[in-house]
């Protein structure tokens, strides 16, 4: 066999004109938002030689796709190839004689290069840009194409950004493809992308059963990757509910309240920024689990890489409603509380006055006023002895547990709705949407509802944590669809 397919591992390769987005389709399709594995350049010519892409499962290659040059010169390539073959119809003996004669610095070299993959036995996936118009140069291309007589599929990159000739093409595709189907490299998902691959099954028989396997295979990859993202979102949800932060105060800020306050205020911003870097650390394993490399976190956590406590948007549109906080039963809420403790072994258990919301008291919030009194604060114990300790958390609003939920789908869908095939670098946002908790269903809020308050208490109900965490596999799966 040739270096371009092998015997039972079906081969496609993909081919078109130049800068119709050949490799944009290939890094989208199997995942590669590397340029050094996919060259994705706006600049024409990019691919300047074939390329191998393995699509491999523990190892074993189930099939691959052929990066290729594009066309340069299709009109004259057609000429030669028909002058070749004298009268009648060219067929494949004729363009692999084309091949042989060009592939090695003749004028239509690019086009020989192009040819190789197929002449040696590879599919075609052939690629338009529809908001070119069908000109003498596309028919060219198709007519060399169908002289090979390889299984051939035509894919309308719908690259937006022009006048659309979708019908134009579709009509003419038709005389020279066995299937057209319609993909948008910079915006397909993961449903799109499977079912690109399950087309594959329509015009190449002979594979059928590999590709099939396939399919089987990438399907529950997804769903494993998925519920890896769901771990990790456990993890970050039970790490930042249970958190704690703590600081030694001396007799001066026990005995002057602005000395006590400033170090309170300083606890503040230590908490607020250990629940950044648990956001961020989780967001950036999502992002390896989805195999996004350009995509970055906020390190700042000046922009979406954080819930951002202070804007009245977020306790407008986030977390759950008034009466979905009531119909979850306030768990969340009763469980917590802003606990500033002062005492001599650290932390101490009892009673103590509340006298504020951590991060946005809940009560005016749930009380109907239209927002939250956003800040810092707690209850003070005392214990004997000289050494005094403050310490500060969990969160006593009933909403931040489904806030920080919220957070967790909007990232979770803005990281794996991003195509592969996009090459610019961007800080991962949760897209300015609303509430995604509150579409939750009931039942399930309700055991959510009940792990966050034992989270709230620090101590997480292990119990519950293959209940938790399917139920976080189910919003994932949600978001994944909506």
């Amino acid at each position: 066999m040739s270096e371009w397919v092998t015997g039972g591992v079906p081969a496609f390769a993909v081919v078109g004109r130049i800068n119709m987005g050949k490799s944009a389709v290939l890094a989208t399709l199997l995942e590669v938002d590397d340029d050094d594995v996919i060259r994705v350049d706006a600049t024409p010519g990019a691919t300047t030689h074939s390329q191998v892409l393995p699509v491999e499962f523990d190892g074993k290659e189930m099939a691959r796709f052929i990066d290729t040059p594009g066309f340069s010169r299709p009109l004259e390539a057609m000429r030669e190839i028909q002058d070749l073959h004298g009268e009648g119809t060219p067929d494949l003996a004729t363009v692999e004689r084309f091949l042989r004669e060009q592939i090695n610095g003749g004028p239509f070299e690019d086009e020989a290069r192009l040819l190789e993959p197929i002449v040696a036995g590879a599919g075609i996936l052939y690629v338009i840009d529809p908001t070119k118009p069908l000109r003498d140069a596309f028919v060219a291309e198709m007519e060399i194409l169908r002289w090979t007589g390889r299984p051939r599929m035509a894919l309308l990159n719908e690259k937006g950004g022009g006048e659309s000739h979708v019908e134009e093409w579709k009509t003419r595709l038709g005389s020279y493809f066995n299937l057209v189907r319609t993909f948008n490299a910079h915006r397909a998902r993961f449903e799109e992308r499977k079912r690109l691959m399950g087309s594959l099954l329509e015009i190449d028989e002979s594979h059928r059963a590999m590709l099939e396997k396939a399919l089987v295979l990438i399907d529950a990859e997804w769903k494993e990757r998925r519920e890896e993202a769901a771990d990790v979102v456990l993890g970050m949800l039970e790490e930042t509910l249970s958190l704690r932060v703590e600081t030694r105060l001396d007799e001066e800020d026990q005995r002057l309240a602005h000395r006590k306050a400033r170090k309170t205020k300083e606890l503040e911003k230590t908490y607020a920024g250990k629940v950044r870097k648990l956001e961020r650390r989780a967001y950036e394993r999502m992002l390896a689990i989805y195999r996004h490399h350009l995509v970055r976190v906020d390190a700042s956590g000046s922009q979406y890489e954080g819930i951002d406590l202070e804007a009245s948007e977020t306790w407008k549109k986030w977390g759950l409603s008034r009466g979905q906080l009531t119909l979850a039963g306030g768990v969340a809420g009763a469980a917590g509380g802003a606990i500033v403790d002062v005492s001599t072994g650290g932390l101490t258990h009892g009673g103590g006055a509340l006298i504020g919301g951590l991060i946005g008291a809940g009560g005016a919030f749930l009380k109907g006023a239209d927002l939250p009194d956003i800040g810092f604060a707690g209850g003070l114990k005392v214990s004997s002895g000289s050494g005094k300790t403050l310490v500060l958390g969990p969160p006593r609003s009933e909403n931040f547990p489904w806030i920080l939920l919220d957070s967790a789908l909007h990232h979770h869908a803005a990281i794996t709705g991003r195509a592969h095939g996009r090459r610019d670098e961007g800080v991962i946002d949760h897209g300015g949407g609303d509430s995604l908790v509150r579409r939750i269903p009931r039942a399930r809020r309700s055991v959510l509802a009940k792990w966050f308050g034992s989270c709230l208490k620090g101590a997480p109900d292990g119990r519950m944590s293959r209940d938790v965490f399917q139920a976080l596999v189910d919003c994932l799966r949600e978001v994944e669809e909506s």
